[in-house]
């Protein structure tokens, strides 16, 4: 695995569970348990990263709890906490047509239909009804709801996004 590969957070590890070193795992997914998916995870923190595998994990009262392979105590589970949670890019399932991944979007280009460069995508946010695409550029923050509607086309080549979106809305 060479370091150029892309690799996004998923998560972080909040604390421990017990005394057999379990962890608790905050998960930056849509579902919780999308994470027990990936057998090998990457931890980061303050510049250290660790590699680990997984050895078996469970949703417990909507908490995802996992064990690590060669973790098998309280002290050397706590020496984990902060550590964020990534995985490469390219072990993600494959997306269904104009469906994306939220780490593949940010950072994309959004020009509008007059040809203006809104800003990047920096991040997104879920409301319930649609996610929104939270763009910063020379224009200050804009947000556009990430819907046909208003979103034309997605190029993950060119990384760019057509939106329908004028600068007085």
């Amino acid at each position: 695995m060479t370091n150029t590969q892309k690799r996004v957070a998923m998560g972080y590890i909040k604390g421990v569970f017990g005394i057999k070193g379990w962890l608790k795992i905050a998960a930056n997914t849509e579902y919780t348990d999308s994470l027990l998916d990936y057998p090998e995870w990457q931890l980061c923190k303050d510049g250290k990263t660790l590699n680990v595998v997984l050895e078996t994990g469970k949703i417990v009262n909507g908490e995802l709890q996992v064990k690590f392979e060669g973790i098998d105590d309280r002290d050397q589970a706590f020496a984990l906490r902060g550590y964020t949670i990534e995985i490469p890019r390219e072990s993600f399932a494959p997306t269904e047509e104009d469906e994306y991944y939220w780490a593949d979007l940010v950072g994309m280009t959004v020009i509008n239909k007059e040809n203006i460069i809104l800003g990047k995508v920096s991040n997104l946010m879920e409301t319930g009804a649609n996610d929104v695409l939270m763009i910063k550029g020379e224009h200050g923050q804009i947000l556009i709801p990430f819907v046909s509607n208003y979103i034309e086309s997605v190029d993950t080549d060119s990384k760019t996004i057509i939106a329908d979106w004028g600068l007085d809305y």
